[in-house]
């Protein structure tokens, strides 16, 4: 039943080189009859009703947040002062990888890339939306739960919010870094062989000008939506008004400005109809088997590759839920969860008392509880789950595999246009404005292979080849 998700992914990455018109045609066809296929056998075939309405959900809320961004963000007309240079637009993206981490990175995209294609236009090209997609809509949201929806949903199962910034910066600044040095060099080629002309149009003085600013109160809005949890379906309702309200108040200007048309966010959500369905069996087989997969004692590098590989296809969120339960799993020692438990009940009087083999573990968990659910203890309110989460932050020798699975999900999401929402949203926008983009086969082939990989390759060696 994996096949189904596979045949999705090989038409998405086939059919537009080899049959373009007929795929831009007949697409949705594809997508929903392949998510019907897979549909039919959970709920006519195995009756399993929770994981279709689960994925639904996430299918909903996801395309909530993407399309609300989109529309808010269609409203804020932003002109760089046109000195596209090579050094220009690298200060341009770290600042769009800073920015991610506030906006998240479909928000930061969404605001950004019109203004990146606009300030390029006279040499825009396939490494510039490539780059934009590496740098700004993934690795750059590597230091906050808002950053990236693995994070966040780190966050929602114990990890602290700062937790990720303060352990993941060294990951987070080798891999922009590196990025970065490589865009340059490209860039700087690029616009070497420009002719002069163009780099004259490029470098030639322009105002800076913004319009449409008001919408950055809608979009205000929609960052702290994302914190509603319940009831069920409140958040995605609230995110669709505010993006009604910023869509009736905008001016058509704006709008004519920035290109603005329903169509990306349209083919995004058709085809991710398809992924979120057909996925459905990829992602319960790994549920089932990621421990087994592990071993009794996996490397941190395990961990990373794992995670990563299959976040590359993968929805990363899902794919580093999967992972987090498999550290439990692997790690956590529930005799240390009991006697912290019974630590906090005493209010740690015993702390100094506690002996024993576990001795370190007890204490350094107990210490993490105390740092980061100081109330909860006082009060004597913490819950298995968080003494767990608290167990692999507060031991050393275990929170690489947090961060290991953490900076994995993130960085190795910029793999492929499927391996984060955003990828998708920023190749059908630029595609909308007549950008060559990649395709999904290239995209692999000249840009993930050469660039990504060495990056990623580097990042394991510094930080998880043990």
């Amino acid at each position: 039943m994996i096949l189904p998700f596979g045949v999705l992914l090989a038409a998405i990455a086939l059919g537009p080189l080899f049959c373009p018109a007929w795929w831009t045609k007949h697409y949705p066809k594809v997508a929903f009859g392949l998510a019907a296929i897979t549909l039919t056998y959970y709920l006519a075939g195995l009756h399993a009703y929770t994981p279709v309405v689960h994925v639904a959900h996430e299918y909903v809320s996801f395309i909530a947040l993407i399309g609300s961004l989109y529309v808010v963000s269609g409203g804020i007309h932003i002109r760089v002062k046109g000195e596209a240079t090579p050094l220009a637009n690298v200060l341009f993206l770290l600042i769009g990888a800073v920015l991610a981490n506030v906006l998240g990175t479909t928000g930061a995209s969404m605001l950004l890339i019109r203004p990146w294609i606009r300030m390029n236009k006279y040499r825009v090209t396939g490494h510039h939306i490539v780059f934009f997609i590496f740098i700004v809509s993934n690795l750059g949201g590597c230091l906050t739960p808002i950053g990236d929806p693995p994070l966040f949903l780190g966050y929602l199962r114990g990890i602290p919010f700062w937790w990720v910034a303060e352990h993941c910066w060294p990951m987070w600044a080798t891999g922009v870094g590196i990025m970065l040095a490589m865009f340059y060099v490209v860039d700087k080629i690029n616009f070497a062989r420009a002719p002069r002309q163009v780099r004259e149009k490029e470098t030639a003085h322009e105002t800076w000008h913004f319009d449409g600013l008001y919408n950055l109160f809608f979009l205000a809005i929609l960052l702290a939506t994302v914190f509603i949890d319940r009831p069920v379906f409140v958040r995605e309702a609230l995110m669709l008004a505010t993006a009604a309200g910023s869509y009736f108040t905008t001016k058509k200007s704006v709008h004519e400005a920035n290109h603005f048309n329903f169509h990306p966010i349209q083919e995004v959500a058709i085809l991710f109809v398809g992924i979120f369905a057909t996925m459905l069996p990829a992602l319960g087989w790994l549920e089932g088997n990621a421990g087994s997969l592990l071993g009794a004692d996996p490397a941190s590098g395990i961990f990373y590759w794992g995670c990563g590989a299959l976040s590359s296809v993968l929805d990363n969120a899902p794919t580093y839920l999967c992972f987090l339960s498999a550290t439990f799993s692997s790690f956590v020692d529930h005799d240390v969860v009991v006697q912290v438990q019974h630590l906090i009940q005493t209010g740690g009087a015993d702390l100094a008392g506690v002996v024993g083999s576990h001795a370190d573990e007890i204490k350094n968990t107990f210490l993490a509880l105390q740092k980061y659910h100081g109330d909860q203890v006082l009060a004597k309110g913490v819950s298995n789950e968080e003494i767990e989460i608290c167990f692999l932050l507060g031991n050393v020798a275990f929170n690489k595999y947090i961060l290991a699975i953490s900076v994995g999900a993130v960085f190795f999401g910029a793999n492929t246009y499927i391996g984060n929402g955003p990828n998708f949203m920023v190749k059908a926008i630029a595609d909308h404005q007549n950008v060559r983009t990649p395709g999904f086969v290239e995209f692999i082939f000249k840009y993930t292979l050469p660039f990504m990989l060495p990056m990623l390759l580097v990042v394991w060696w510094i930080f998880f080849h043990d």
